[in-house]
């Protein structure tokens, strides 16, 4: 798809009498446009000639212009592969259950805790709660990743990778 075609299309609905007479196809009615403009739609793939000799609006030629001139989705890395798998709205389907699936969840809950600042239990919980109904599983887990460091009940985050 060239960007030729998508000016020829935009091109089209720019001009009063062809954009009267896409939106009367839209709308299911006779256009009052003469065999030339419908014609002009149907060479920019805006219409459609029936067997009958009716004619009818394809609106999904925009569909195609934008899907064509979309750029190309780029590859997931591993860490945005996992967590797509794992997370549904921001929460935890379920707790990976291999190691390696695990710590890239947990790095990712990780990011939330601001490194310096120190952290009740509760505020803890109220946190990973968000993320999953065993908060004290994912806990334990930062804790055991080293992610999180624990004294006293307060905790404070020691490891994993910080955003600048």
């Amino acid at each position: 798809m060239s960007d030729e075609e998508i000016r020829r299309v935009l091109g089209l609905l720019h001009q009063d009498t062809t954009l009267r007479a896409f939106a009367a196809l839209v709308l299911g009615e006779r256009p009052e446009a003469g065999e030339d403009v419908l014609e002009r739609l149907e060479r920019g793939g805006l219409a459609v000639r029936r067997q009958d000799g009716t004619w009818a609006a394809r609106p999904e030629r925009f569909r195609e212009l934008l899907k064509a001139a979309a750029p190309p989705p780029r590859a997931l890395t591993q860490e945005e592969r996992v967590l797509q798998a794992f997370l549904v709205d921001g929460r935890l389907k379920e707790i990976p259950a291999k190691h390696e699936k695990r710590l890239v969840v947990l790095h990712h809950i990780a990011r939330l805790f601001e490194p310096g600042v120190r952290y009740s239990e509760k505020d803890v919980n109220v946190v990973l709660r968000a993320f999953h109904h065993d908060f004290s599983a994912l806990r334990r887990y930062l804790v055991e990743a080293d992610l999180l460091s624990r004294e006293a009940n307060v905790y404070w985050r020691s490891g994993g990778q910080v955003d600048l």
